[in-house]
């Protein structure tokens, strides 16, 4: 068996079919000062034709998955059109005299390596979409025709390095069984592709399998574990036929979910969430039956571009979500860079520990000038729906009250202005540092309401990176002292009269339900695809079951301890 990462849930059998490897090779040959006024022709030419074909391209992919997902291509475009890009080519072909084609595959490698050098997973996986633009463009200046993909006779899984969303398009989802690929994210456009069309996926699996997977071979994948089964065993298929037959009434079953609403059996009220980070997963959020949007992390507005977004073009994105909600709960937190997530065109400090460092709301109120921008586009949006502000990374009262200032300026210009919003719109703050637990009485007394977010709390609480390899086994959200912090931030916001929630990866992990359940915690925000999982372990569960679990919790002297206990509260994740 290889260890992979799940990327697309669901499991999938059948023969490979693998996509070599292929690299462009050509001749670095000089042009003479003479000829440059044709090359930069070609390139143009080239570009115009690349253009041509990402529209139809896009126009195509609209019967496959819809009017949203086509945003991908836009991003293409972009990217042929973009400043910065076309100087890099252009400047290569004026200063070396090199032929379009060169300077494309010049200016290509810059720019990937560039944004695979950066810590930000997102920007990493970013540089996939330029690769697949710059192939396309060297496609046209070189005449080369396009790699060949799969039949459309037979099913197969899917097997390459790596995957472009350009080659996803052309997949027949009637006969693609599955996707395996060495590289990639989660996060990633093809990732975001292959939930969307059910296709299971499996990532990362490069180095991890020892003879490389051939065509033919038979495989097994599972993308909910993450598990590549390469020319397995007659018992393995034989149980994985049996897990797929289960799965798929899982997944059926779970679907009818949607509309129920979400309570225990003993009657108390739950709020399913979604975390989200663009417009394009309203579609799922809504067809899972959250009870809206816990969390929309608007950093990826701000990402894959050249310039920070203009407030109109925030305030449209805020308007939509908004909208398509039709007044359930949107809590838009602001701006949450630095740390692993940089923009290019934001200069940020050279940092030791940008964990600790200049980041999230220490950005944003030393640049009020764009936190401004961003909360008159939230307040504009306020109109629309049920909007409520979430400040990320709170650690004391003063950055709560100098936040709460720019807010009010926006406010004032708004009035002046004469553009309606909601006045007494929702503020609330991400309890994420320890700092903000410690004083979470002294901040309930002047928030609407607290949002927990496990994953940094768990980290900084602990002093644990969870994305190094060293210590990530020390990452322990089961340990006593988180816990404890929880504990304390949920007693603050009950005696303060606030609402409190979990957007955190602990939300969506169903052996944790019985601490919410023990806290009173009723709200939760998950990655879509939790939420009718988590919902179907409420169903079953009791509220009255797990009021005392705290008594048990406290005694507890470690995680595995505190895992023993929830085990004993939980209620099986299966359907009955």
């Amino acid at each position: 068996m290889v260890e992979g990462i799940g990327a697309s849930s669901g499991i999938a059998m059948g023969k490979a079919f693998v996509i070599p490897t292929w690299e462009w090779d050509f001749p670095e040959k000089l042009i003479d000062v003479t000829d440059l006024a044709f090359e930069f022709e070609r390139l143009y030419d080239g570009i115009r034709s690349s253009k041509d074909e990402i529209e139809n391209i896009k126009q195509e992919f609209v019967t496959v998955l819809g009017e949203e997902q086509t945003s991908i291509f836009d991003a293409h475009l972009a990217i042929l059109e973009d400043p910065i890009f076309m100087n890099e080519v252009q400047g290569i072909m004026q200063r070396q005299y090199k032929a379009a084609e060169v300077a494309v595959k010049e200016a290509i490698e810059k720019f990937v390596n560039m944004f695979d050098l950066l810590d930000d997973q997102y920007m990493k996986e970013r540089a996939l979409d330029i690769k697949d633009v710059g192939n396309r463009l060297l496609k046209h200046l070189l005449g080369a025709l396009e790699e060949t993909l799969p039949p459309k006779d037979q099913p197969y899984i899917l097997v390459a390095k790596e995957l472009s969303p350009s080659q996803m398009v052309h997949l027949d989802i009637n006969q693609a069984l599955g996707i395996v690929t060495n590289l990639g994210g989660k996060t990633s456009h093809v990732a975001i592709m292959a939930r969307a069309m059910g296709v299971p996926y499996v990532l990362g699996v490069e180095g991890k399998q020892g003879t490389p997977i051939q065509n033919g071979d038979f495989l097994i994948i599972d993308g909910d574990e993450g598990h590549v089964f390469i020319n397995p065993t007659d018992e393995v298929i034989e149980q994985y036929k049996i897990r797929k037959t289960i799965w798929q009434k899982m997944h059926d079953k779970l679907q009818t979910l949607a509309p129920v609403p979400t309570q225990t059996q003993d009657g108390v009220v739950f709020q399913l969430a979604a975390n989200i980070s663009s417009v394009k997963e309203l579609d799922q959020v809504l067809r899972n039956g959250a009870s809206g949007v816990g969390l929309f992390r608007t950093e990826f507005i701000y990402m894959d571009r050249d310039s920070l977004p203009p407030e109109e073009e925030q305030f449209s994105v805020y308007r939509q979500v908004a909208e398509k909600l039709g007044g359930k709960r949107v809590v838009i937190r602001t701006l949450d860079i630095g740390g692993e997530k940089a923009l290019d065109y934001i200069a940020l400090p050279e940092e030791e520990n940008p964990s600790l460092g200049y980041r999230a709301i220490r950005i944003s109120l030393d640049r009020t000038d764009l936190f401004k921008t961003q909360l008159r586009a939230i307040l504009r949006a306020s109109h629309y729906g049920n909007i409520q502000i979430l400040y990320p990374m709170i650690s004391s009262l003063e950055e709560l009250h100098k936040a709460n200032e720019v807010l009010e300026a926006a406010k004032q210009e708004l009035r002046a202005e004469k553009i309606p919003f909601k006045a007494n719109i929702e503020v609330g703050i991400m309890i994420e540092v320890p700092a903000a637990v410690i004083i979470a009485d002294l901040l309930a007394a002047e928030v609407d309401f607290f949002s927990i977010g496990t994953n940094d709390l768990v980290q900084y609480i602990l002093a644990v990176d969870r994305m190094n390899e060293t210590v990530a086994h020390l990452y322990d959200p089961f340990h006593p002292a988180v816990l404890r912090m929880l504990k304390t931030t949920a007693t603050a916001a009950q005696a303060n009269g606030i609402h409190v929630s979990v957007c955190g990866e602990m939300a969506g992990d169903i052996r944790a339900l019985p601490i919410w359940l023990g806290l009173g915690i009723t709200e939760l925000s998950m990655s879509v695809q939790s939420i009718l999982r988590v919902k179907n372990s409420l169903l079953q569960s009791r509220y009255k079951e797990s009021a005392a679990i705290w008594d048990e919790l406290l005694r507890c002297t470690s995680g595995t301890a505190v895992l023993e206990v929830l085990n004993h509260h939980s209620h099986q994740d299966v359907l009955t």
